[in-house]
């Protein structure tokens, strides 16, 4: 038994409201259950119930037992002064406020179905992936597609957070809150840290400032990332070398390398060095990026826009002093398509919400890209829960991170509604 399954009774009043009784023997009627704020204090704020008759406003917590009020020092705190009603599922003991006064005490045990019980009970115990698996086909599509909605936008919420962060660091910069932005997701989730660290190493004024030349960008990019620090016998890798060394005497650049880059377990066209110079290259051709992102009206805009690939060298290495066959390494669709969803998207977001905005151009978009291809996605396929596009994929991943992972079932639309389909089923038997 947990706390959250008592608020999810108590929020949904599931038990009878009729002829409820404190465990005093007084009469209890509840009027309003208040408001679920989710914040330190009481559970339940505004709550209006009648003991014997006499109506009382204030607050209501809730715990598995009484004794839990003195476990968790409720008794000392006066922010629990106002609260009218301790709710629990075993009354072991009578509980008082700061001022001694007593609390009445609605003991549930005897007023819930058994049946929704045991659904709770078989909802918690852990199945080959997720609690709900079970019962996740069963669930009415009108119902997942609601709570994938709420899900995408709480997941750009939290997107959006550290972007903030950033804009704040960079003095609201935009321009160069895209660029780091973009430094992370070019470097994917392995060498992502890797290029965050290398581009505020270097920092965009730099970059802006030495961005007429696509080398210098790569010399700043390369050096900063650790892949210069080796010897290297093609003349354009000691071109690069001799570059950054100016560079650091220059802006008095940090040398020393926290996040070295990773080659291993990488196709080669994810290879950092394939990367940063399509990084590179991209802020060689745009010197205003972030305004040219903004205006984007479409997908098909988009990939206009990163039609971007390597310096000349990396079409013919993967390497330094490693020939490779010809190939021209442009940035793929797909590619672009995971730097919108983690880049552009949010950080769009973000910027219109900072101008007291939606943009609604920038989240139609989404709904255009395909879903993304991860273990998750895919073994949410196989329960029953198919993402249509990239906004659902992004949903899926803040469902199990955020709520499955962590056991919330009672916070899910998806974990609600089969209990309800429980209680329902077993009032008809």
């Amino acid at each position: 038994m947990k706390e959250d399954f008592l608020h999810y009774l108590w929020r949904f009043k599931k038990f009878p409201l009729t002829n409820l009784k404190t465990t005093a023997g007084e009469e209890l009627v509840i009027v309003a259950i208040g408001d679920y704020l989710q914040r330190s204090g009481p559970d339940f704020f505004n709550a209006q119930i009648l003991l014997n008759g006499q109506k009382w406003a204030g607050n209501v917590e809730i715990h598995i037992k009484s004794s839990d009020w003195y476990l968790h020092n409720h008794h000392l705190d006066p922010a629990y002064d106002n609260v009218i009603l301790h709710i629990v599922w075993d009354h072991d003991t009578d509980v008082v406020r700061s001022n001694n006064s007593p609390i009445p005490v609605l003991e549930l045990n005897t007023y819930v179905d058994a049946a929704l019980v045991e659904r709770y009970e078989q909802l918690c115990i852990r199945k080959s992936w997720l609690y709900c698996e079970n019962q996740l086909p069963d669930v009415d599509l009108f119902i997942k597609a609601n709570w994938l909605e709420r899900l995408f936008y709480e997941r750009l919420e939290s997107k959006s957070l550290p972007i903030f962060e950033l804009a704040d660091e960079t003095g609201r910069d935009w321009e160069a809150v895209l660029f780091y932005l973009l430094a992370r997701n070019f470097g994917l989730n392995a060498n992502g840290e890797a290029f965050f660290n290398a581009a505020h190493t270097v920092s965009y004024p730099i970059v802006r400032r030495e961005a007429a030349s696509a080398t210098s960008i790569e010399a700043l990019l390369f050096g900063t990332s650790g892949l210069l620090n080796t010897p290297i016998e093609d003349s354009y890798g000691q071109i690069l070398q001799q570059e950054f060394s100016y560079f650091v005497k220059k802006y008095n650049l940090n040398d020393s390398i926290d996040f070295p880059v990773e080659f291993f377990k990488h196709r080669p066209d994810n290879f950092p060095t394939i990367r940063l110079s399509q990084l590179a290259n991209l802020y060689h051709s745009h010197k205003n990026l972030f305004s040219e992102i903004i205006d984007v009206q479409s997908m098909s805009d988009l990939y206009k826009l990163f039609q971007i690939g390597t310096g000349e060298y990396w079409e013919t290495h993967y390497q330094f002093d490693r020939l490779s066959p010809p190939k021209k390494k442009n940035l793929s669709r797909k590619f672009i398509d995971l730097l919108f969803v983690n880049t552009v998207l949010p950080l769009r977001f973000a910027y219109s919400k900072s101008r007291g905005e939606m943009d609604e151009v920038a989240i139609n978009m989404i709904a255009t890209v395909a879903a993304e291809q991860n273990v998750i996605v895919e073994r949410f396929a196989r329960c029953g829960l198919t993402a249509r596009n990239a906004a659902d994929s992004q949903a899926l991943l803040q469902l199990k991170k955020q709520y499955c992972d962590k056991g919330l079932c009672l916070q899910c639309a998806i974990g609600i509604e089969t209990l309800k389909s429980t209680a329902m089923l077993a009032k008809s038997s």
